[in-house]
């Protein structure tokens, strides 16, 4: 588990980013006093359609309020989404230390480091005491977890009786393969796609009933084909989900939207409720 986790880490991992990206804003002539959440939302949500996705979450259950945890949390744009719009009080945990030092400084940066808090750990061994939030929340991330039941059954335990489920996820179908590299990994020592059918029966079996559940693959390859758009014309964005990916981000993009296409792969998005005691 340690030698995979180590790879994961590897994956997601850029030195100086935070630095990268305050380089990026001054090029582009934004006071470094005066970032908003807007100015960089470009980069702080690495999930295929970005904020524009994480928004439309929202508009299917009543956040005002709530506490919320986020796996996977990368760069915390959600976090600071949910907690600036929504008053939540929002915790992100992720793998990677880098993203998390990030995640911190983005969050001191827009003045919302007393409503967000950012922990890095394993999605696996969540460090948070039983019934803890009233939502989790997860965008893209499954596709790097190898044990399912484990990582659907932490996100049980800390839940709250009857506490929501929210997650976002790309999907394998078993029609096709796989190409690489994609943005969660370069080979597929680090990808472990699961199915829906078998993340639907795990949530059953650990006590969840389903609410409702949206395909949005479509959407996505609407989105990408626009982006790849937009980059021939214009050339890649001053500040976008290159910055994370590098120069394979075309490539890597390229992939998912020829998986989409060609049915190998899914996205989804739906809301689970964690039944009363589990049951």
């Amino acid at each position: 588990m340690k030698e995979i986790n180590t790879r994961i880490e590897k994956q997601y991992h850029l030195q100086g980013l935070y630095e990268d990206i305050m380089q990026r804003l001054k090029e582009q002539g934004v006071d470094p006093n005066k970032v908003t959440r807007a100015d960089i939302s470009g980069v702080d949500e690495f999930h295929v359609r970005g904020a524009q996705v994480s928004k439309e979450l929202t508009g299917d259950f009543d956040f005002q309020g709530l506490t919320v945890l986020d796996v996977g949390c990368g760069l915390g744009g959600p976090c600071r989404m949910l907690a600036d719009e929504f008053n939540c009080h929002v915790t992100g945990i992720d793998m990677s230390h880098e993203f998390i030092r990030t995640a911190r400084k983005l969050s001191e940066l827009v003045a919302m480091n007393g409503s967000t808090n950012f922990v890095q750990g394993d999605a696996l061994d969540l460090p948070f005491k039983e019934e803890t939030f009233d939502v989790v929340w997860t965008q893209h991330v499954q596709m790097n977890i190898e044990n399912k039941r484990k990582f659907y059954s932490e996100i049980g335990r800390v839940l709250k009786d009857q506490g929501t489920f929210i997650y976002y996820d790309i999907f394998k179908t078993g029609k096709g393969d796989i190409h690489y590299p994609v943005p969660w990994a370069n080979d597929v020592s680090v990808s472990f796609l699961g199915t829906i059918s078998n993340m639907e029966n795990i949530l059953k079996e650990e006590g969840f009933s389903k609410v409702q559940t949206k395909n949005q693959s479509s959407s996505a390859i609407e989105f990408l084909h626009g982006l790849f758009e937009k980059i021939k014309a214009s050339g890649p964005p001053k500040l976008g989900l290159n910055v994370l990916m590098g120069a394979s981000t075309r490539e890597k993009l390229g992939n998912i939207l020829n998986g989409l296409e060609d049915n190998s792969i899914e996205l989804e998005s739906g809301i689970y409720k964690k039944n009363a005691d589990g049951k």
